[in-house]
């Protein structure tokens, strides 16, 4: 899917949204694009397993996920990430999030 556009339902883009790190990654395209791979630093997490956890979940999950839905496109072998053929689909919601980000309570974004 990460070379053609394809329908983006309401719910799937709600799953997406509904993991920090993909979030917190997303977010991070609309400001720059592309990124590296490396996962987002969840709030409240401090030792070593818990990023150790974030590495792995990273790259064998969320990464795989948000590349299948075509949001992103991820450059493995050189640990690049960038906006994918269904960016755009997400892009509005991601805006709305922005865009409101003082009105939200801490941690959401």
């Amino acid at each position: 899917m990460q070379d053609s556009r394809e329908e983006v339902h309401f719910d799937d883009v709600l799953d997406v949204l509904a993991n920090v790190q993909r979030r917190s990654l997303l977010l991070s395209l609309l400001e720059h694009n592309p990124q590296d791979d490396t996962p987002v630093v969840v709030p409240g997490s401090s030792e070593d397993n818990d990023a150790v956890e974030q590495l792995v979940s990273m790259h064998h999950v969320h990464l795989p996920k948000l590349a299948d839905d075509g949001f992103i496109e991820w450059n493995r072998e050189h640990h690049q990430v960038t906006t994918g053929p269904n960016f755009d689909e997400i892009r509005p919601l991601l805006e709305l999030l922005t865009g409101h980000e003082d009105e939200l309570p801490d941690g959401w974004l």
